[in-house]
């Protein structure tokens, strides 16, 4: 399934929690904390103005970005979770 978010919207795949400490230790889940990182799966086109430029998104596609900790809306596709966040709602991005 294709899916292409529309005007300033952002789709994004949340890193996996970690499960193990670095000395080997097994976390319940209930002690993992949220992951607030991601990567960029789609972004839309970008929000029109008033004057009915479109303003583009702020990301791109396979970028690693940086997600508010609440927020977002969930959307499951091919059984995979993703999230729907405003390009607006996202806090940063990992330059490398």
């Amino acid at each position: 399934i294709k899916f292409l978010p529309l005007f300033d919207r952002v789709l994004v795949e949340r890193f996996t929690a970690e499960t193990v400490t670095k000395g080997g230790i097994m976390l319940p889940e209930k002690s993992q904390g949220k992951v607030l990182q991601a990567t960029v799966v789609a972004v839309g086109p970008g929000s029109v103005n008033q004057k009915g430029e479109i303003h583009p998104v702020s990301v791109k596609v396979g970028e690693k970005v940086l997600l508010p900790e609440y927020g977002g809306t969930k959307v499951v596709l091919d059984d995979k979770d993703y999230f729907l966040f405003r390009d607006a709602d996202i806090l940063g991005k990992y330059v490398e």
